[in-house]
């Protein structure tokens, strides 16, 4: 369940690399890319909390996201505030797959592109060594969300195909939209190979 804020056509100046690189916002202030650790728990909460359509995690949730999973899961910060974050993990029963739980980017940083810098530098992790294929969901309205995983599968040459993954009526008892996997790949790059888009 993804919730990002359209970006502007124009080329953003951001660079990100691998493994906590170093971007440029247009600020001029560096933003840097990194995984969480679990001081970023109440940092990362109160972004979901300020993002809807997000659904709002429990605390302890998101610590185990910013613990347990740090390897599949990015912040972006700058000047130590935290601006952004994508939720991911390798699917236990499918672990040549990526899974992207959430995505979100604070208001003051809309419109740099950092949502999808951070997709690419999940991608180039070594903790995404092996994936062949990168999943989500979305509901139907989140036209932002569709936007930046559609450019980011045009941007890696690679395919999107969706399908209905938890249904209104069968799932959430009519009370949440139903939500849509896209799947993409093939993800054709390694992290020895890949170098995040400029």
């Amino acid at each position: 369940m993804n919730e990002v804020r359209p970006r502007s056509d124009s080329a953003s100046p951001i660079r990100a690399r691998d493994e906590g690189g170093v971007a440029e916002g247009n600020s001029g202030a560096a933003i840097v890319l990194r995984e969480p650790s679990a001081e970023d728990g109440p940092a990362v909460s109160a972004l979901i909390a300020a993002s809807p359509p997000l659904d709002g995690n429990s605390a302890y949730c998101n610590l185990l996201q910013c613990s347990d999973f740090a390897g599949t899961c990015v912040v972006a910060e700058r000047e130590g505030r935290l601006l952004g974050w994508i939720s991911a993990y390798r699917p236990p029963s499918h672990p040549d797959r990526i899974f992207v739980w959430q995505v979100a980017v604070a208001a003051e940083a809309r419109g740099e592109g950092l949502g999808g810098r951070m997709l690419d530098a999940l991608i180039a992790r070594s903790a995404s060594r092996g994936a062949r294929e990168l999943t989500t969901t979305i509901t139907e309205a989140n036209a932002a969300s569709w936007a930046l995983f559609s450019a980011f599968a045009r941007r890696h040459g690679a395919v999107l195909t969706r399908s209905p993954r938890f249904e209104r009526d069968a799932h959430f008892a009519g009370a949440h939209d139903t939500e849509w996997q896209a799947s993409i790949s093939p993800l054709p790059f390694t992290p020895s190979t890949f170098t995040p888009s400029n």
